[in-house]
C-alpha cells in the first residue's frame, strides 16, 4: 500500500516548464512550497499557468541556500549542450559547466534527497559528475515508458533505482486523429528529405517509424524539417504529440507559440520517467535522511 508523502520545500534548478512538479504531481505527493530557478520567460509562463504557487527565484547563478528554508529534495537538469554528442563537444567548458552551480547549491541546501537529470556523454566527463556527487547514475531510456527514444543518465541518492517496465507503446500510439495542414510537409520540404546526405536521404537520418519509436525531440523542433518527421504521413509532429511523448498532459505548454513549445519540450524530462525515480521517496525506510559527506564528494 502506497503511503501518502507530503514534501515541505522542493528545489528545482533550471526548472523550465516545472517538469518536476508534473512529476511530483503525478504521483500524488504534496509539495507546500516549490522553489524554481528559471530565466526563460516562455518556461516561465508555462509553469505559472499550471502551478500558480510556483516560486520563481531566477538565475541558478543568484541562488543562496543562506536564502532559503531548508530543503527536502533538490531536482535539476543541467545544461546538456557541451555533452551532447550534438554539441560543440566543450564539455565542462561550455554551457554544461553549470552543473557546478547545481553541485554548489547542493552543498549549500544539503538536502534529503537530490536528483540530477543529464544526456548520456564522454565517459571522461561522467565520471567527473559521478565522482562529484558520490552517487553511480543509472541510465534510462524514455523508450520503455513512452514511444520516443530519450536515454538519460540520472544521479540520485535516492535509493533501489530500478529499470521501469516496458510499456510497450510506438508513435503511432500517440498521435492525434486530427491534424492542422500546416503541420503537413510542402512539396519543396518532402523534395529535402529525399535528397542524399553522405549517400543516404536524409528521412533515414531522422526516422519515426510509426510501428516503432519516435527520434529523440531536441529543442530544434521548431526549425522544421529535418526534424520531427513522419515519412509515411509526409507531415510533423504537432506540439500536441511532442507532449504525449514526453508523457506531458495534453496542451499543458499552451499559451505560447509553437516554437516556445517544441523548445521547452525538447529541453524538458520525460514525465514518467522522473516519476518513477521519484517514487522511491515512498519507499524509503528514513523519510528523513540527509545527504552525507560520503554521498557527496565534491571537488
Amino acid at each position: 500500500m502506497k503511503i501518502d508523502i507530503e514534501i515541505d520545500n522542493v528545489l528545482s534548478l533550471f526548472d523550465g516548464m516545472s517538469c518536476g512538479q508534473l512529476a511530483l504531481d503525478t504521483l500524488g505527493i504534496k509539495v507546500n512550497n516549490y522553489f524554481a530557478s528559471e530565466i526563460d520567460p516562455h518556461a516561465m509562463k508555462i509553469a505559472k499557468k499550471n502551478y500558480p504557487n510556483t516560486k520563481h527565484i531566477g538565475s541558478v547563478l543568484d541562488v543562496k541556500g543562506s536564502d532559503l528554508p531548508r530543503i527536502d529534495l533538490l531536482i535539476g537538469g543541467s545544461p546538456c549542450q557541451s555533452f551532447s554528442n550534438a554539441g560543440d563537444g566543450s564539455g565542462m567548458e561550455g554551457k554544461s559547466k553549470l552543473f557546478w552551480e547545481f553541485v554548489r547549491v547542493l552543498k549549500e541546501t544539503k538536502p534529503t534527497y537530490f536528483l540530477l537529470e543529464n544526456v548520456k556523454m564522454k565517459k571522461e566527463w561522467e565520471k567527473i559528475i559521478t565522482d562529484t556527487l558520490g552517487v553511480e547514475p543509472i541510465l534510462i531510456n524514455s523508450r520503455l515508458l513512452t514511444a520516443q527514444n530519450r536515454p538519460r543518465l540520472y544521479w540520485t541518492n535516492l535509493p533501489n533505482v530500478v529499470q521501469p517496465i516496458d510499456r510497450g507503446v510506438v508513435l503511432k500510439d500517440i498521435l492525434e486523429d486530427q491534424v492542422e495542414e500546416k503541420f503537413y510537409l510542402s512539396d519543396k520540404a518532402i523534395d529535402y528529405m529525399s535528397r542524399l546526405r553522405n549517400g543516404k536521404p536524409r528521412w533515414e537520418y531522422h526516422t519515426n517509424p510509426l510501428d516503432g519509436k519516435s527520434a529523440c525531440l531536441t529543442a530544434n523542433m521548431y526549425k522544421g524539417v529535418p526534424y520531427g518527421v513522419i515519412k509515411e504521413l509526409k507531415r510533423r509532429l504537432t506540439p500536441v504529440e511532442c507532449e504525449r511523448l514526453q508523457s506531458v498532459p495534453d496542451n499543458y505548454t499552451e499559451g505560447v507559440s509553437n516554437t516556445q513549445r517544441f523548445k521547452m519540450l525538447g529541453n524538458g524530462w520525460t514525465i514518467d520517467v522522473i516519476a518513477h525515480i521519484l517514487n522511491e521517496m515512498r519507499h524509503a525506510d528514513e523519510p528523513v535522511k540527509p545527504t552525507t559527506t560520503k554521498q557527496l564528494q565534491l571537488l
